[in-house]
């Protein structure tokens, strides 16, 4: 498996309305500037992130994007799952029934432990537990009127 452009992208994404979690809406012009990353292909990125409930909106001249959730209760999982598709390192991990050799195949109990490896690492690791890795999140506890841009 292959993260592309949209797993990484969309993943920065929300670790940036993590680091900014309690300052409300954020504008995706900012989140753009900050991140380094095209408006335009945020957009596209936000529309799946918020079907799948992982952010909201609001609109008006204060409006922006926020996460619906708390940080620590959003995987990195869920985000890459979201823009991504089921996570697997081959197809018959998740859809057996695409290859007829599945129920005999020698090699696809390794495919399914790669999987599954990679599923718990993911799922396990919270936009949170990316702040306190970062340094980010002590840095926000020690200077919560602390505003970067």
């Amino acid at each position: 498996m292959r993260v592309s452009t949209r797993g990484r992208y969309g993943t920065r994404l929300m670790v940036d309305l993590a680091k900014h979690f309690a300052d409300g809406p954020i504008p995706l012009a900012k989140i753009a500037k900050r991140q380094d990353l095209s408006a335009k292909y945020l957009e596209q990125l936000i529309i799946l992130l918020k079907g799948a409930g992982l952010i909201r909106s609001a609109r008006g001249r204060r409006g922006g994007y926020m996460l619906a959730r708390k940080p620590e209760d959003i995987s990195v999982g869920e985000i890459v799952e979201t823009l991504e598709g089921k996570l697997a390192v081959v197809d018959c991990v998740t859809e057996p029934e695409l290859c007829y050799r599945s129920p005999e195949c020698p090699t696809r109990e390794i495919w399914v432990g790669v999987t599954d490896v990679l599923k718990n690492q993911l799922f396990s690791l919270t936009l949170q537990d990316i702040l306190r890795k970062s340094g980010a999140l002590e840095e926000l506890l020690e200077n919560p009127n602390k505003q970067k841009e």
